[in-house]
Order: C-alpha cells, then sequence, then structure tokens
C-alpha cells in the first residue's frame, strides 16, 4: 500500500487469535473457508494477517501476544476466552465479533431470551431446569402423548434440548397416533445425524431441558450466514429429523444449495447479528406455515464450498475494517478483484432434456412444470367392525370416566391408556372357559360372549396400543335415575350402552412395499429433462413438493412409504411421516356429502341384481356399453349369490377349526396371558413377511385364527338372512376383501374352496363396486363431483398456480434480457456492489406477485418456499420450478375422480364438448372393473416455451392412469405366481393413456371442463396470517380483488400486454 508521497504506508494488522483447527496454515489454507477469505483479504494489499497459534493463545501471558489492529476471535472447544476478553481489554482492537456475548452461546436459555429480546421469533418453547438429576418437579407432567410444562401444554411431535449449546443430542419423541417413538439427532458421524428409536416414548430426566414445538419444514433447514449486518447467505440442506442420512455429493461433502432470504428473513439476519454483536455469525432457521423461527445460534461460522461466497465475504469484511481502522481509504471495490486470475474453475452441470419415459416423447421446447398424483393407499389387512351391547357395570364406568362424568354423552377410547382400561376390564368379563350351548334361550348370551372374547382379542393383538390401528365408541343408550351420592337428589347414570370396536385396514408389509415402489418408479420415470432426475431437482430445491394425506392411518403411512421411495430416503416411517406428510380430512376422506345418493344407487343395484330378468336402460349401446344402468354386472348374478354363500360358509367352516384349536391352547393357560406380541409400529417398518409366522402354520401379520374365524362368520351371517330370505349386496366387497387378502397372504393354511370362492365374489365385487359410485354415468359424474370437489378445487388451484409462476419466471426472463442488453455500458463496480449488499432483491421482488397472490388460495402462503439462489447456485435454470403435489386417499376418491374425468361432458353446462378421456381409453376403463390398491391418476402439465405466453397451447395437460395392483400373475400358477405367493406381494401395473396420441389437452379446455364440479377457489377456507408476519404474506386488498376474480379463470389478457412490454 503506497501513500500519497511515495511512502509505503504501514499494512492494517488482523489478528486471528482462534485455534489451529478452525484455521489450517501453509499448504492446506487453500482448503478452508477461513483460508479462502483471509488469502482474498490479503489479495486487496491493505492488510497484515497474523496467526497467533494454539502454542502463544494456551501458554503465552497476553502481554507477549502479538499487537494488532483488528482481532478475529471466537471460541471453539478448549478455547480461553476470559483470557482473549483481558488481552482485548489491554490492546483495545477492533473487534470482528465481540466477546464477552460468546458466553451466551453456550446456554440454549440465553440465547432464546436474547433472541426474544430483539423481537426475533423462535418456536413456542418452555424451560425444565433441575438443579440435580432425576429432580421431581411440580410444573413438569409428562403424558402418553404430551408433556406440560408451567400449564404451558406440548403434544408430540415435540423437541427436546440440552440447555446446554455445546451438547448436541436434542431428541423428538413423536406421538402414538404416527407409530410413537423418539429420533435423536447429534452432529454428523459419517453419513448419519440421526438415529430412529422405535421403543423410546420417555423423556429423559437426568438433566435440564429446552421443549419446543416440533416445526414441520418439509423436511428442509436453512442455514444463514452473516457477514456484518447487511449481508446474508443461505443454504438449505435436507434435515436430520427425516432419515438421518446425510446427503453427499460425488466429492463426499454434504450437499447444500444456496436458497433466497424473504426481506423479513433478512431483517431476522441483521437482527441476530446486533443482538449478539457477532459480524460473522450462523444460525438456523426454520420455514413454517408461512413464518420463519430461528432456532439455534452458532456464532462464528463460514459458508463451505462456495468460491462466490468467499469474494462476497471478503469484500464485506474489507470494508469493516477499513470503516473501523482506515476510513479515510475507499472501500470502493476494484472493477477486477485481485485474485480473480487465480480462481479455480468450477465445473458446471448441464441439464439434458430426455423423452418422459412413460409415454413416447416430447418436443425439445417442452419443460415439464407440474406432477399432480391422486394416489389409493396400499395393500391392508381387512378392515373390521364388532358392534355388541354392553350392561356391565365395568364397562359403563369405564365410559364415564373418559366423558367427563357425563351420563348421555359418547366416548373414544383412543390411547393407550384408554385400550389398556378397555382390555383389563375386558378381560375379567370374559369368561375362562367357553360354555357349552346347553339351550337356545342361551344363544345371546353366548353370542354376547363370543363379541366380548373377539374384543380383547383384538385389544391384545399387536403387543401394544396405538390409534393409527384401533378404535372404540361407547353410546349410552339406556339410563336410569339413581339417588345422588351425597343423598341430595337425584342423577342419571346409563345402565346399557352400545359399543363399537373397529379395527384392521392396517397397511401390510405388501403395502409399504407396493408405495415404496411406486415412489420409485415415479422418481425414475415421471420427471424428464434434470439430468440425474427428480433427486437432482429436488436436492436443488428447485421441486416444489408437497404430499397430502386422509386421516387414516394406511393412507398416511402409504403417503410415508411412497415419500421414502421418490427422495430415496432411509430408515423408519415414522419421521418420515410427520416430517413431510400433512393430514386434510375434509379434502380426501368421508363419503357423507353423496351418502344419500350412493344408498339410492346401491338400492336400484340391488333391485337389478336380485331381478329374475335384468333391467337395461335404453341409454346404453353396443359401441358404448357403460352407458347402461348397472354396467359391468355379471348377467347371471342373481344365480351366483347363492353359490356365494354356499362357498363362504364352507371357508368359514375350516377357518372354526383352526379357530377352535387355538381357543383350547389358550385356554390351558391363564386368561392373563397374551398371544405372543407381534409389534405392529416394527411390522410397519419391515418390507418383508415374518417368515416364522408362516412357519408356524398361523396367519399372515397379527391375526391370530380366533380374529379371522371372527370375520369370516361376520361375512357368512351378513351376506344372507335366512329367516327372512333376503341377500345384502353391500356385503360382496366385504367378502372379495377378505378372499383376496387370504389368497395373498394366507395360501399356506391351504383353506379349500377359497379359490372358487374368489372366482364368484370377484365376478360380483367388478359389477358392484363401481356402481356403488353411480348406477349410470349422469348418477356417476354427480355422486363423484359431491365425493371428490374440493379435490377438484385444490387440482385447479394447482394447476393456475403453477400457471402464474411459470408466467412470472418467463417475464423475469424477458425482462433481464432486455436490461442486460441495454445497460452493457453501465459502471460494474457500483452495479457488483449494490447487487452484493441487497442479494437478488430484484430477483425476488419480480417473482413476488405469484407466491403472493395463488398461492394463498391454496393455503400456499403456508407452504414453505425454497427459491434457488441462481447467483451462488451451479444450475443452469435456477428458476425453473417444478411443483409437485400427491393426493393419498381411499377408493371412494379415486372412483369419484375418474368418474368426474370421463363422465365431466354430460353436464348440462357442457353440452356438445367431447370427453376429457379418449373413445378407446373409456372402453379401457369399462373393462377395467377394479381400481386395486396403489391405484393412481396422474395429470402433467408442461410448457411449451417457444409458444406465446397468451397462445391457450402454451400449456399442455398429459392424463394418465394405473389401476394399480394386479392379481392376474395369481392365476396363472407360474413360477412368477409362486414367487409373488412366496413375497405376497402383487405388481403394480404401468400407466395407460386417457388421451389419444398425438392430442393436445389445454391448461384451459381442463378448466372449462373441471370447473363446473370443483370447489371455487373463494370456497376454500382463507389462510390465517400470523399474527407479527403482515407485511410480505400478508393479503392486501388489490391482491384478495385478483383472488376473487380467478374464478371462474379468465383469459390473463395483462400477461400479453406484459409480455408485449
Amino acid at each position: 500500500m503506497v501513500a500519497e508521497g511515495g511512502e509505503e504506508e504501514e499494512k492494517i494488522k488482523i489478528g486471528v487469535c482462534v485455534m489451529e483447527k478452525k484455521v489450517k496454515c501453509g499448504f492446506e489454507l487453500l482448503s478452508a473457508p477461513m483460508g479462502q477469505i483471509l488469502e482474498r483479504l490479503q489479495a486487496f494489499g491493505e492488510f497484515e494477517v497474523i496467526h497467533f497459534g494454539d502454542k502463544v493463545i494456551l501458554e503465552d501471558p497476553i502481554e507477549n501476544w502479538p499487537i494488532c489492529d483488528c482481532l478475529i476471535a471466537f471460541y471453539s472447544s478448549g478455547y480461553p476466552l476470559e483470557k482473549a476478553e483481558a488481552y482485548a481489554t489491554l490492546r483495545k482492537p477492533f473487534l470482528v465479533n465481540e466477546l464477552e456475548p460468546q458466553h451466551l452461546l453456550h446456554d440454549r436459555r440465553k440465547v432464546y431470551e436474547r433472541l426474544e429480546m430483539f423481537g426475533i421469533p423462535v418456536p413456542r418453547y418452555a424451560l425444565v431446569n433441575r438443579e440435580f438429576p432425576y429432580q421431581e418437579l411440580d410444573y413438569f407432567i409428562e403424558e402418553e402423548d404430551f408433556v406440560e410444562v408451567h400449564g404451558s401444554r406440548f403434544w408430540k411431535p415435540f423437541v427436546e434440548k440440552p440447555v446446554d449449546g455445546d451438547d448436541h443430542s436434542i431428541m423428538i419423541y413423536y406421538p402414538s397416533s404416527a407409530g410413537g417413538g423418539m429420533k435423536e439427532l447429534f452432529r454428523k458421524v459419517g453419513n448419519r445425524s440421526s438415529e430412529f428409536h422405535p421403543e423410546v416414548r420417555r423423556v429423559r430426566r437426568e438433566g435440564s431441558y429446552i421443549y419446543e414445538e416440533f416445526m414441520p419444514t418439509g423436511g428442509t433447514d436453512v442455514k444463514v450466514y452473516t457477514v456484518g449486518p447487511e449481508y446474508a447467505h443461505a443454504e438449505a440442506r435436507k434435515s436430520p429429523v427425516v432419515d438421518g442420512v446425510v446427503m453427499r455429493n460425488t466429492d463426499g461433502k454434504e450437499v447444500r444449495y444456496p436458497v433466497l432470504l424473504t426481506p423479513n428473513e433478512k431483517q431476522m439476519a441483521r437482527d441476530v447479528c446486533i443482538a449478539f454483536s457477532q459480524a460473522v455469525c450462523g444460525f438456523d432457521l426454520l420455514r413454517c406455515e408461512g413464518r420463519s423461527y430461528v432456532c439455534d445460534v452458532n456464532g462464528w461460522s463460514f459458508v463451505k464450498n462456495s468460491y462466490k461466497y468467499y469474494d462476497d465475504a471478503a469484500c464485506v469484511l474489507r470494508k469493516l475494517l477499513l470503516d473501523a481502522k482506515a476510513p479515510h481509504l475507499s472501500s470502493a471495490i476494484p472493477p477486477t478483484l485481485p485474485w480473480k486470475v487465480n480462481e479455480p474453475v468450477q465445473p458446471s452441470e448441464g441439464l439434458t432434456r430426455q423423452g418422459s419415459g412413460i409415454i413416447g416423447t416430447f418436443g425439445q421446447s417442452e419443460e415439464l412444470r407440474c406432477v399432480i398424483a391422486i394416489i389409493r393407499h396400499g395393500d391392508r389387512t381387512p378392515k373390521q367392525k364388532v358392534k355388541l351391547k354392553v350392561t356391565e357395570e365395568k364397562l359403563l364406568n369405564l365410559m364415564l370416566k373418559y366423558n367427563g362424568g357425563r351420563p348421555r354423552s359418547e366416548t373414544k377410547l383412543k390411547s393407550a391408556v384408554q385400550l389398556q382400561d378397555l382390555l383389563d376390564a375386558t378381560r375379567i368379563l370374559v369368561p375362562r372357559t367357553r360354555p357349552g350351548r346347553e339351550s337356545d334361550s342361551e344363544a345371546e348370551d353366548f353370542e354376547h360372549a363370543e363379541k366380548l372374547r373377539q374384543v380383547k382379542a383384538v385389544l391384545e393383538e399387536g403387543g401394544h396400543f396405538s390409534g393409527i390401528y384401533r378404535k372404540v365408541q361407547l353410546k349410552p343408550l339406556k339410563w336410569i335415575k339413581v339417588p345422588k351420592s351425597n343423598g341430595e337428589g337425584e342423577e342419571e347414570r346409563p345402565v346399557e350402552a352400545l359399543m363399537v370396536l373397529k379395527y384392521g385396514g392396517v397397511l401390510t408389509h405388501a403395502g409399504r412395499k407396493q408405495a415404496e415402489e411406486l415412489g420409485r418408479y415415479f422418481r425414475n420415470n415421471m420427471y424428464p429433462g434434470e439430468g440425474t432426475g427428480l433427486l437432482r431437482l429436488h436436492s436443488t430445491y428447485r421441486h416444489d413438493l408437497k404430499i397430502y394425506s386422509s386421516d387414516e392411518g394406511r393412507v398416511q403411512m402409504s403417503a410415508a412409504a411412497f415419500a421414502k421411495g421418490l427422495l430415496d430416503l432411509e430408515g423408519q416411517l415414522t419421521p418420515i411421516l410427520v416430517s413431510l406428510v400433512s393430514k386434510d380430512s375434509s379434502m380426501l376422506d368421508g363419503l357423507d356429502n353423496a351418502s344419500i345418493e350412493m344408498e339410492e344407487a346401491k338400492a336400484r343395484l340391488n333391485e337389478i341384481i336380485t331381478s329374475v330378468s335384468k333391467i337395461v336402460n335404453s341409454n346404453g349401446s353396443s359401441e358404448c356399453p357403460w352407458m347402461t344402468d348397472g354396467a359391468g354386472l355379471p348377467s347371471n348374478a342373481s344365480e351366483l349369490l347363492p353359490n356365494l354363500v354356499k362357498l363362504t360358509k364352507k371357508v368359514t367352516e375350516q377357518v372354526r377349526l383352526l379357530a377352535m384349536d387355538e381357543d383350547e391352547e389358550l385356554t390351558e393357560t391363564s386368561s392373563y396371558d397374551v398371544i405372543p406380541p407381534y409389534d405392529q409400529a416394527k411390522a410397519l417398518g419391515k418390507t418383508n413377511i415374518d417368515i416364522d409366522r408362516i412357519a408356524a402354520g398361523l396367519p399372515c401379520g397379527s391375526e391370530g385364527f380366533l380374529l379371522m374365524y371372527a370375520r369370516w362368520k361376520k361375512l357368512e351371517r351378513d351376506l344372507y338372512n335366512e329367516r327372512k330370505e333376503r341377500f345384502d349386496i353391500t356385503q360382496i366387497p366385504d367378502i372379495y376383501d377378505s378372499c383376496k387378502y387370504d389368497l395373498l397372504h394366507n395360501a399356506h393354511l391351504n383353506l379349500e374352496g377359497l379359490d372358487g370362492l374368489f372366482k364368484v365374489a370377484q365376478l360380483l365385487a367388478d359389477g358392484v363396486i363401481p356402481n356403488e359410485y353411480g348406477i349410470n354415468p349422469k348418477q356417476k359424474l354427480k355422486i363423484g363431483s359431491k365425493i371428490a370437489r374440493r379435490l377438484l378445487g385444490k387440482i385447479l388451484i394447482d394447476l393456475r398456480n403453477t400457471l402464474e409462476e411459470a408466467i412470472s419466471v418467463a417475464e423475469l426472463k424477458c425482462n433481464q434480457d432486455q436490461q442486460s442488453a441495454s445497460k452493457k455500458n453501465d459502471k460494474e463496480d457500483t452495479d457488483y456492489q449494490s447487487k452484493l449488499f441487497i442479494k437478488n432483491e430484484d430477483m425476488r421482488r419480480t417473482s413476488t406477485p405469484s407466491e403472493i397472490s395463488m398461492d394463498q388460495d391454496d393455503d400456499d402462503d403456508k407452504e414453505t418456499k425454497y427459491r434457488l439462489d441462481p447467483k451462488y447456485a451451479n444450475v443452469k435454470t435456477p428458476d425453473r420450478h417444478v411443483r409437485t403435489r400427491l393426493y393419498f386417499t381411499s377408493e371412494s376418491h379415486i372412483h369419484s375422480l375418474m368418474n368426474v374425468l370421463r363422465y365431466c361432458n354430460l353436464d348440462e353446462s357442457l353440452q356438445g364438448e367431447d370427453s376429457l378421456v379418449c373413445h378407446s381409453a373409456l372402453e379401457r376403463l369399462y373393462k377395467t372393473k377394479e381400481l386395486d390398491y396403489m391405484s393412481n391418476i396422474v395429470l402433467r402439465m408442461f410448457e411449451n416455451t417457444e409458444v406465446a405466453l397468451e397462445d391457450p397451447k402454451r400449456f399442455r395437460i398429459e392424463m394418465t392412469f394405473s389401476r394399480g395392483a394386479d392379481l392376474s400373475p395369481l392365476e396363472k400358477k407360474d413360477s412368477e405366481a409362486i414367487s409373488l405367493h412366496q413375497e405376497h406381494t402383487l405388481p403394480i401395473m404401468g400407466p395407460e393413456r386417457l388421451q389419444e396420441v398425438g392430442s393436445y389437452l389445454t391448461l384451459e379446455k381442463m378448466e372449462m371442463m373441471f370447473r363446473p364440479f370443483a370447489m371455487p377457489a373463494e370456497d376454500f377456507p382463507p389462510p390465517s396470517t400470523p399474527a407479527g408476519f403482515s407485511g410480505y404474506f400478508s393479503k392486501s386488498a388489490a391482491v384478495l380483488e385478483r383472488l376473487v376474480n380467478l374464478w371462474p379463470f379468465h383469459k390473463h389478457d395483462k400477461h400479453a400486454s406484459a409480455n408485449g412490454k
């Protein structure tokens, strides 16, 4: 550095007083972020860097430490912070990071206190302070699914953190409804950053802990790195809470991608920097439901492996140091950075487009924008229900215990504690030995005892309780008046109640395997173009993924297993479920909206089946047989019914004999012994069958012979009422379901006649099941639109959001191209400096309208956005996003959606329009009687970037469906059938076209056809903007007006004008 008079001005001395492991010297300097930044600072020629070294720091008195103008000093393990403070007091250098506040970082309580003092949002939390290990505290309560601290309740999942900031053993406890268990997070060890312990349910008590709400972030953490209060760089990485496997690139480094911070988050970064007086500071950010929270502050941290960041950090630190020690010198950044000539060239990864991998290929100018899939759950055990009237005082008292003592209120028992209470009561009430039936007058008592025995067996099944598998309802039926215990007046007391036990319907090992396989198929085939496919797209946070599930346990677990296959995750399903799957029962559960129409359809169906001559509606034709009333029913349905009854009795009798043998073995032991435990939570973690149970000749899964017999006996009893000589055709699907399950999972029991029963049941079920959702196309359309109304509305919102975002990106690109052409001669240094400190603000602002407007409709302001920062990302198309929305549901919603898809043109408002589904696909669907486990409907939206923005052909929809699990291999009796029998699983059929080859379905046409049946956007409940988070995500009047105007969807003339600017 040369002064004006020609003399060399003394350089500013930067003292680096940190442990050597934090900054490598000599040859290895190039590999450490600290070394990279210091080397760049020295290249400016204004600074001299002095490394103190461990020996000086640890052994020498502070008076002998080198004298410097500026000091970089920060705590790490073994570092004498007080000694560094004494040196700073003695020499008074400019401190890049203040020393005294670094003591706060060792105590998580003080970190949260300081964050709150500065108004920085933190997760809701509570402190449990113990003076000695295992100290009992009056204010701390732990129950099965929550902890309570000073009256503040934290439901599972919640997070437990030690108060010691240097203790990285953080636990997450999961609710019993998701399978329970605990996940331990820790500092990366090899390829792992967490471990799941399914058996751990109780929290730790050996120390002091912070308890806080678990924030569902979609499986992504954000690390923010400040360099002074005006600069913040953010990177996203896979969260350790998902499966604990660290994602690494080919060089073995953890995969992280730079993301854009919102204006609100940038303010938070500034506040953190100032609150802790740490210019260089790293902290962890959680993005959840449209809000951001700081959950940890780390102190001094630099980004690894980002040359662009090293450049920025060196420039910012230079300005910081010059302003403090040499304000007379210019801190303007020179046009060419002095180290640029020696900068290593980073490898560039090209992104090649490929054909769709499913159906033909699509043009080079087409890009995938959106994947929407509606998927049925995987293979499950048969759904069961036991109903019995109870008068036993123990059971009536139990009902009162859990309904708050209200004699006329029903009670639902789901938790482990409640079900254990019920089991204890039932064990006492069930007779130890089965009484012989001496006369018909005892028939009712005998049946009651049998049902109680069944309840006991169901509750004992599985080795532990979980509400995801079983639930019991107790509804009072009769009451009497009794004197109050205090003698003052009378009160009501129930004397009879209806007990309803629902169980079964659990995802099997085969179901989990099917879901995972389908997830893998989607990963490899649904996402063309991104080089290494979906994982590359997802890891760069250009994949906007959201997974929804109904409330049913089997559906949730199918969604989690699918996510595991889709994203190549490892380990148990519970953490994946809690991290990635959102429940939406109003959209994906229930048939209530169409219950009247469905009852009408079933009554008409019963009429057709039981009538001697089949009634045919004149609408049908040989070309369109699906237009007939009751299409698909076998012509000899009425003759098949007696055969069905006979074969059902034959199978039931064989299972009864097996159950008697099992019961005799059980009654020889104490009534308090349970069937050998079979942990269903652990079973859910397996994709293979339990070989030991099969070898022992027991039924597959956790079902004993007693429950298997109860299942078949109920079907036999309900199918045909001998006294009234009446068939109940609604039992046909359940018989088919049981047959299919036992054929696949219990073939080793060699039940005679099961094959024959299956063939008859299948013939009838193939006709009955589709017709339960409407006896003809018009009724199917009416029922389908009622059941799937909300889902259809959500699909339209998804497509419209994608369109809005794609148009924003296209307009942004157009504007950027125009700007770059007109500003070629602008000053590069001032341009660089402004971009440096307001990083990508323009980019953010331009893309904001689509995020603030349409995304609000869909609760998308609650959906976390990870926008890739193009300035730091080594990706050719950083603005390109693919939106994936996955909806996991049950058979009813798949049938309903398919019926709207193929018959929507029959609505009066769409007269003259062709069906969305081509004629050949309508024929295939007519012949496809069953939409089996893992059946799915997929809509993919492509954008043709060579077509004008206002052209309807800019956006094309491709529709496919899969009928799911395929039963036909079992019928062949070949080597494949033997293998499938051994694995207890079935292959899933590939996707089939719903459109003609070469046809072009525009988004505009699909919106027009869906609109009459979909819930309008304005009817979706408005997402609540969290308090204190107005501004960036708040809804202005203009935005709300625009939202309302989007329904019905208008042509976006404004886009045409915007594009023509």
